[in-house]
């Protein structure tokens, strides 16, 4: 790794914990919960962190643009110079956080040609922090604990170890668990369904719903680095800022390539 990039590492990973403290703040309070243009929840908690993550980018690399939920959209004619950007979400999970069962995240992502190659998944209230670099592989600290290491698994013989979203289940995840057949399904919030995949504690996460890219960038490059795939419908890896739309198309994190996952949404 350059001295460059361990640099960002670690920075980018303590400004995420540093905006996961703030998210805790409001998290803490009686706060308020209006909608954004597509009805999805905004709370303090998200400006907040988004303020602050914002602020900290700039001062640790001015020089990158930044794509943020929050942010106002940046014009495709000019976001397609852009050969590095950070990608974030200040706060994934935000129906999480307003239900209070601690699922949220702060994803802090680093593109490089349309590729994460920096990644930083932070849950507040886990105090767990998923992080990431290509070349180095992928880390889980817990509070006090160092990081150490994770590594998907390979599919092992009984029921599959399914992750899927809390939030957002659909039609399209009961017919894949039917192809599938004996399974055990864990619902989570948030891009801790990459991360539970990444360390070995889930055999394939399949999204066949509508995610954005800054829901995507960080959690892709934890998997990855630790051995995984993001996968489009089509076989090729998920990728970032090749596109005006930022919505994501149909994916699958997989632990295990030998698996032929996406053969059973045929």
């Amino acid at each position: 790794m350059t001295a460059e990039m361990n640099r960002l590492l670690l920075e980018v990973t303590a400004l995420a914990r540093e905006a996961g403290r703030a998210i805790l703040d409001v998290y803490a309070s009686t706060f308020t919960v209006t909608e954004k243009q597509d009805r999805s929840p905004l709370t303090e908690a998200d400006l907040r962190s988004e303020r602050l993550i914002l602020a900290g980018l700039r001062r640790i690399a001015p020089e990158i643009p930044v794509l943020s939920e929050e942010a106002v959209k940046v014009p495709w004619t000019a976001r397609r110079t852009w050969s590095r950007l950070w990608v974030v979400d200040p706060l994934d999970g935000t129906k999480e956080f307003v239900q209070r069962n601690g699922e949220f995240t702060v994803n802090i992502a680093l593109v490089h040609d349309h590729r994460p190659v920096l990644g930083i998944v932070h849950a507040p209230v886990l105090e767990r922090t998923y992080y990431a670099c290509e070349g180095v592989g992928a880390f889980r600290s817990d509070a006090e604990i160092a990081g150490r290491p994770i590594r998907v698994a390979r599919r092992e013989p009984g029921p599959a170890r399914v992750v899927g979203s809390r939030s957002h289940r659909g039609s399209s995840l009961d017919a894949f668990l039917e192809r599938v057949g004996p399974h055990e399904l864990v619902e989570v919030g948030s891009s801790l369904k990459l991360c539970l995949v990444a360390e070995g504690m889930a055999d394939v996460y399949p999204r066949l719903g509508p995610t954005s890219e800054w829901d995507t960038a960080a959690g892709q490059c934890v998997l990855e680095q630790a051995g995984g795939q993001v996968l489009r419908l089509d076989g090729q890896p998920l990728d970032y800022n090749a596109k005006e739309e930022l919505l994501n198309p149909h994916f699958f994190g997989i632990a295990d390539a030998g698996v032929d996952w996406l053969a059973m949404t045929r």
